[in-house]
């Protein structure tokens, strides 16, 4: 198949570049904003008509969630209308829009992990706007795959793992919350969960919705203190609530995805949060 990917620089579109090295199968094309603008409905149109894309993996995304809040034209620009303009031209070159959303689609007030089919309910302009990109997609008629994932992290770009790998080194101590639970996501292990869902003819075949993390529910106080753990870092990591870590935009207290419709339909075992950090740690450090 010839395969499109957009936002390929960032974390997760590198991970699937990396895929691609060793991949014999498909011929892959990636596109940043400087090759392929996909807020410009002519460019995608004829993009993806002159190579006869037949699947579009959309990376691309407005993921400065606190400054979205100040530049909420640009974060529906990237994250609403770019997606109704990549469903739109996937619909009429018949190829398949996967398209990568997020936990926080959900207020984070459950008390379970959440389904594909719980109502969501966005609590920024962030979340809004993800939201309705989400939202264009499920009313373009296009053939769509939609994975909402959470706390995606790689050995590419900057991410949490490397910033508490940095500040670490520099600082005594550092404060991270507690009060927020969710799961980390390996983006090579993302990348390949695509890779699976591009050759699988029940996804490809249906529109379709699903969660994927790697495994276990963590706060990001456990996950930085893992972090200097295996890192073997002599930092001391505090717990504090949301309350006393001011920031913009209102984070989900818990936004665990289940991933039982995933697993399903794929056939997959996922790999525990831990195990997947351990693999991303030993890429970081060579």
């Amino acid at each position: 198949m010839r395969i499109l990917v957009t936002g390929s620089n960032g974390q997760l579109g590198r991970s699937l570049q990396k895929i691609a090295e060793t991949d014999r199968v498909h011929d892959w094309y990636f596109t940043d904003v400087e090759e392929l603008d996909i807020t410009k409905t002519t460019q995608v149109k004829h993009y993806l008509n002159s190579q006869n894309i037949d699947v579009c993996i959309n990376c691309a995304a407005y993921t400065a969630v606190d400054k979205a809040e100040d530049d909420q034209q640009m974060a529906y620009l990237l994250n609403a209308t770019a997606p109704q303009i990549l469903a739109s031209a996937c619909r009429e070159t018949n190829a398949l829009l996967i398209h990568i959303s997020t936990d926080y689609v959900f207020d984070g007030l459950n008390y379970k992990p959440y389904q594909e089919d719980d109502p969501i309910s966005p609590a920024s302009a962030y979340a809004k706007s993800k939201a309705d990109g989400e939202q264009a997609i499920l009313n373009s008629g296009a053939n769509y795959v939609i994975v909402r994932t959470s706390w995606l992290y790689s050995e590419f770009g900057g991410n949490f793992v490397k910033t508490m790998i940095r500040l670490g080194k520099e600082k005594e101590s550092l404060n991270v919350v507690a009060d927020q639970v969710g799961t980390p996501t390996y983006a090579f292990d993302l990348a390949a969960t695509i890779l699976l869902i591009v050759e699988s003819e029940k996804a490809a075949n249906h529109k379709q919705i699903y969660h994927f993390s790697n495994e276990g529910a963590i706060s990001w106080y456990d996950f930085a203190q893992t972090i200097m753990e295996l890192e073997k870092i002599d930092c001391k990591v505090l717990p504090i609530e949301s309350k006393d870590y001011p920031v913009k935009t209102k984070r989900p207290f818990y936004s665990v995805l289940n991933k039982t419709k995933i697993k399903n339909h794929l056939g997959i075992q996922i790999p525990y949060w831990r195990n997947s950090l351990i693999k991303c740690l030993e890429e970081i450090n060579g």
